[in-house]
């Protein structure tokens, strides 16, 4: 019945209601909206899922980088991670799309395909102002902008200061949300977004591949481009771009004060601020609880993380991401709540299987096959959601 404690187990038990709560989130305004805006206007659980997701990756997402000491083997992972995936759950749209059951947004007819491609693809076109063929997959501009922000602190050797970059953020967040006009990008032409999706694609390219002073000056850069996109293109707007940014390097606060590389004050005060600020980006209680709460129940499954866990908990961990991207693709096929539920979180487990898992396994073969002798081992990210 119980899982045996294990190094990832708490994360994986923090993911799995996560997911669920931005999948109820969704389907509860589909399936019953009038209950569902009782509850949302005193707790938003979509925004609190979301938020819990960005605590996980800032606590896993460096930790993985430095225990690799490997850019070309982190992102080799992070493709292999993310893409078989997506592209199943981008096909699985198209189809959807062409059989007249998913409504597609109105810039799709306004903007080039092979711009949009580029942009869902990269993960970026939330943050190059272009539509999401899947509704959800906005968070995960956020997610890309932390990994090139975390990569190029990795490659100048100063990512050990995030409780303060953590601090940073979300202190500039306040007077450039208030300051700078939302999505400064969003006017651009499919020129200005393909040559900003191609600029971060190169600089990661070259990270992966090049070596020496090249690899950094490209590590750099696409730290830059990936916060230079928060700050001037968050549809949200710059104030909650910042934070959400912030959160992550929150959580990367607490895991390198768990390393014993910070004071745990030095953490708690990245926490106290980015929840300070954050609680204020919108003047709207469901996010106010949402954030607090996120922050919340990740320091009390911390606080937990050697004890034991329901089974059932760090497996939906471990299919949250299916659970994430198939679930607003079935809003669309199946009638009501409880068949909803029946049908995605099997079909999330047969992905999983058939999909994440071999992509995830060739990658890491992949990384091994690459990475000379004298390195030490990887670390495992089969359980690591972006």
């Amino acid at each position: 019945m119980f899982l045996a404690p294990a190094r990832l187990a708490w994360l994986d038990a923090l993911r799995g209601p996560a997911a669920l709560a931005v999948t109820m989130h969704h389907a509860g305004w589909t399936f019953i909206p009038g209950i569902w805006e009782e509850i949302d206007r005193r707790i938003d659980f979509g925004t609190w899922g979301v938020f819990v997701f960005f605590l996980v990756s800032g606590y896993i997402i460096p930790a993985s980088l430095e225990r690799r000491g490997d850019l070309r083997a982190f992102w080799t992972g992070r493709v292999f991670r993310l893409l078989p995936l997506l592209l199943a759950a981008y096909c699985f749209a198209l189809v959807l799309v062409y059989a007249g059951a998913l409504p597609l947004d109105e810039q799709f007819g306004r903007r080039s395909p092979a711009v949009i491609a580029l942009g869902n693809l990269t993960m970026l076109q939330e943050l190059l102002n272009l539509p999401a063929l899947i509704s959800v997959t906005w968070t995960l501009s956020y997610e890309m902008a932390f990994y090139l922000i975390s990569v190029a602190l990795f490659a100048t050797r100063q990512a050990h200061r995030s409780a303060w970059i953590a601090v940073a953020l979300a202190v500039t967040a306040v007077p450039l949300g208030l300051l700078v006009p939302q999505t400064m990008i969003s006017s651009q032409t499919d020129v200005h977004a393909a040559l900003l999706g191609v600029a971060v694609v190169a600089a990661i390219a070259t990270t992966a591949l090049a070596s020496g002073g090249t690899r950094t000056l490209a590590a750099v850069a696409g730290g830059l481009l990936g916060l230079g996109l928060v700050v001037l293109s968050s549809r949200s707007g710059t104030w909650q771009g910042l934070i959400a940014l912030a959160t992550m390097f929150a959580g990367t606060a607490v895991y390198r004060a768990q390393q014993k590389q910070i004071p745990w004050q030095a953490a708690a005060a990245a926490i106290a601020t980015v929840l300070g600020c954050g609680v204020f980006a919108r003047d709207d209680l469901g996010w106010v609880m949402a954030i607090v709460l996120a922050f919340g129940v990740f320091g009390a499954a911390f606080a937990l993380r050697e004890r034991r866990f329901p089974r059932w908990l760090p497996w939906l961990g471990v299919i949250s991401f299916s659970l994430y991207l198939l679930h607003p693709l079935l809003l669309h096929v199946i009638p009501n709540l409880a068949l909803y539920f029946l049908v995605l979180i099997p079909l999330s487990y047969l992905t999983y299987r058939l999909i994440e898992a071999p992509a995830q396994r060739f990658g890491k073969r992949l990384v091994a096959q690459a990475r000379p002798r004298e390195q030490g081992p990887q670390v495992d990210e089969t359980r690591t959601r972006p």
